[in-house]
């Protein structure tokens, strides 16, 4: 039987990860139990000490284990978490020896949105991939730069180490683990009763692209800037970087540094969330999106939209545009 420890950290954080990441193990429990086998997992809450009590002020959670009465378990999972990210790290800082030694032991452990701020704080993610809720994407970069953080995964799986993208994609890790240990029969019949995607591996589709600004470069910041107001415009590198004044060959360094995009990625992903936005207004074409923001070549339009979204601009309209929708 695998033993699954769900912590319960300190502070805020997400009971719909906590209530349904144990449901959805105890459900398999459940559905091999009624086909005539034996349980699979023996799930528990943990917590740093028994008066740990995770509360949102009208319901509260309170472990049934600690990490000290815990000697072995073969798969940790930490749930989404709130707030400032340094502070929520700090103050389960007494989780972070537990989780390397019981990973040194052979377990495996996943991280669920935010929660991957717990989990890159062990250093086990260094040098591998994570996923993380793409609104968090600047800051974990900026404490974490030794991870390599993948934007648009919503599952990454690397020598036992699980993250999920943002929010209820939780759901689609948790499905992940399931068929891992249980089989892809059990992780069919749990995406039915939690109708969950079970095929949905990317988080591209809902990323709001506000352009990476939380940095001092001042000359990179001019840039983005004159990129925003004229994406429309064919703009190009050289352009850009006599404009601010630096050698092209600075001026990508620095952007790139800056943003973590290349300049040609960047303009990019700024015409592409126009087109976003206007698509999910359902009033224009396709191929008047298209040309609005800047291109003339459908197949080239469709290539680099599919490769930011996931989607083509079609798939993309039809699936958000609120005329579509109702």
């Amino acid at each position: 039987m695998k033993h699954i420890s769900i912590l319960v950290p300190e502070g805020d954080s997400s009971l719909s990860n906590l209530e349904a990441t144990f449901k959805m193990f105890n459900m398999t429990n459940d559905a091999l139990k009624r086909s005539g086998k034996g349980p699979l997992f023996s799930t528990h809450l943990v917590g740093t000490h028994h008066s740990s009590r995770l509360s949102n002020g009208m319901f509260s959670i309170i472990p049934d284990s600690t990490i000290g009465e815990i000697d072995r378990t073969d798969l940790i999972i930490i749930p989404a978490i709130h707030g400032d990210y340094n502070e929520v790290v700090s103050k389960n800082s007494a989780f972070i020896p537990w989780i390397k030694e019981q990973y040194g032991k052979g377990a495996e452990v996943a991280s669920l949105c935010i929660g991957a701020f717990i989990l890159a704080g062990t250093g086990l993610l260094d040098g591998r991939e994570c996923a993380t809720h793409w609104l968090a994407a600047s800051e974990f970069r900026e404490m974490y730069p030794q991870v390599n953080l993948i934007d648009d995964k919503i599952i990454t799986d690397e020598n036992g180490l699980y993250t999920s993208g943002g929010a209820y994609s939780s759901l689609n890790l948790n499905l992940y683990l399931v068929e891992k240990f249980a089989g892809r029969e059990m992780a069919v019949l749990s995406s039915k009763i939690f109708e969950i995607d079970i095929s949905r591996m990317s988080q591209s589709p809902f990323i709001i692209f506000k352009g990476q600004k939380s940095h001092n470069d001042k000359e990179v910041l001019k840039a983005q800037e004159f990129i925003e107001q004229n994406y429309p415009e064919k703009i190009t590198v050289d352009e850009l970087s006599e404009k601010v004044a630096l050698s092209r060959r600075t001026f990508e360094r620095r952007f790139k540094k800056a943003t973590s995009n290349t300049v040609i990625e960047y303009l990019q992903r700024v015409k592409i969330e126009a087109a976003k936005k206007e698509l999910e207004k359902g009033r224009k074409t396709v191929n008047e999106v298209m040309y609005e923001v800047g291109y003339n070549d459908p197949k080239a339009f469709r290539d680099v939209f599919k490769k930011h979204t996931r989607l083509t601009p079609l798939e993309y309209l039809n699936k958000y545009s609120r005329i579509h929708s109702i």
